[in-house]
């Protein structure tokens, strides 16, 4: 269905020519990677019949804003759109005889549920890699993602792009003519706003935003075997936050960190159990939130060596400066160290500006559980003020 008058980039026609099964766009904003994804969509649809295309999102109301807009969008501009195949609650279309279904990973039914011929991960970097394997094992055809490169440990560069069966697509603000001159002057300023953003969001490069806290970290297999045992750090929750335990591990300026137990609903008996199935003994010291003294207490009677966080003035970012002083690897097999390492930020201002404390509402259970024992051990503390040892 060439014969359909579209204005497509070159972004558009990389994709419709790429022969692999996975093609991965990594690009800048507004380098029409999400408006041309949609128009292959509806391209293929509409050149075969009889398939289920699967396009995907993180969360619902991201979706509903981005790829479902653009795609409905494309429809209604070339009279394509009929309501009678738009079931608004299902968040279905059919077209041609193909059925389109809009889908978030907050709808874990469907993630896991029927299979598809052809899926798009729309803004893929906010996906995890175990999202990833249920929904690619349901997918019998092409795959498509697109993303921006804010996240240089994301799994789509260890996983997906050094496939064989992958095509990798890169794309910038140039290649869209179709963007106003004033859109284009706003991009090019992010030149003098921020280097790191224009990196990303203006050439397509791989980078991290400036507010990110810790900026270098590296993943490894193992913690070696020279690697001395700091202590263990643990953060308490219940119904909404997990209880968040991690070793750290010392070699040299490296810290090592393994996480050992990241889960809601535990009671102290049942962190107890987890330590024990860890073979965590008495010998073992772990440093644990201050703020929870009857916790500490129930959980040293079952058998443990667990002591209150000492606190100061500025505990916070203390614990983060002595964290960055050194080069930190994260075991792979620690997922959620690796996310709360990823995403940890600062706080920014209204007007744009990096201020010196952490965001609120992110996760850092495990980062809180690491910082205890950072300012614990590898510090000493001389009225109310940290020194580093």
């Amino acid at each position: 269905m060439k014969s359909l008058n579209l204005k497509g980039t070159v972004v558009l026609e990389k994709n419709l020519n790429a022969q692999t099964r996975i093609v991965v766009n990594q690009g800048g904003t507004r380098s029409s990677k999400t408006y041309s994804l949609a128009q292959l969509i509806i391209l293929k649809a509409l050149e075969e019949t009889g398939k289920v295309y699967t396009i995907c999102r993180k969360t619902l109301p991201a979706l509903k804003g981005t790829a479902y807009r653009d795609f409905f969008s494309i429809l209604e501009s070339h009279n394509l759109y009929n309501p009678d195949n738009h079931n608004k609650s299902e968040l279905t279309y059919k077209l041609n005889g193909n059925e389109i279904e809009f889908i978030s990973v907050d709808m874990p039914q469907k993630i896991r549920g029927r299979k598809r011929n052809i899926l798009w991960l729309n803004e893929a970097n906010e996906f995890s890699f175990e999202d990833w394997i249920q929904l690619t094992l349901r997918t019998t055809e092409n795959i498509y993602l697109d993303f921006n490169p804010s996240d240089p440990y994301s799994w789509i560069y260890d996983n997906v792009i050094n496939r064989e069966d992958c095509t990798f697509i890169k794309s910038t603000y140039l290649d869209n003519p179709f963007l106003p001159k004033e859109t284009i002057k706003e991009i090019e300023r992010l030149k003098q706003l921020d280097s790191n953003y224009w990196k990303i969001y203006g050439l397509g490069n791989m980078a991290q935003p400036t507010e990110t806290i810790f900026r270098q970290f590296e993943l490894c297999n193992n913690i070696p075997e020279q690697a001395q045992l700091v202590a263990m750090g643990m953060d308490f929750g219940y119904s909404n936050d997990p209880t968040a335990i991690a070793e750290v591990f010392k070699l040299n300026d490296n810290l090592y960190i393994n996480e050992v137990l990241y889960s809601k609903g535990l009671t102290n008996q049942d962190i107890a159990g987890e330590l024990r199935k860890h073979s965590i003994t008495r010998q073992i010291e772990i440093i644990g939130d201050s703020a929870e003294p009857k916790s500490i207490e129930e959980i040293n009677r079952l058998g443990f060596n667990v002591k209150p966080a000492k606190k100061g003035a500025d505990s916070i970012n203390m614990g983060i400066d002595v964290l960055r002083r050194y080069k930190i690897h994260i075991t792979k097999s620690s997922t959620n160290a690796i996310n709360e390492f990823k995403f940890y930020k600062w706080l920014v201002d209204k007007n744009g500006r990096v201020i010196n404390k952490p965001a609120t509402n992110q996760s850092d259970h495990l980062i809180d559980a690491i910082r205890y024992v950072a300012l614990n051990k590898l510090t000493t503390n001389y009225s109310g003020k940290y020194y580093i040892l």
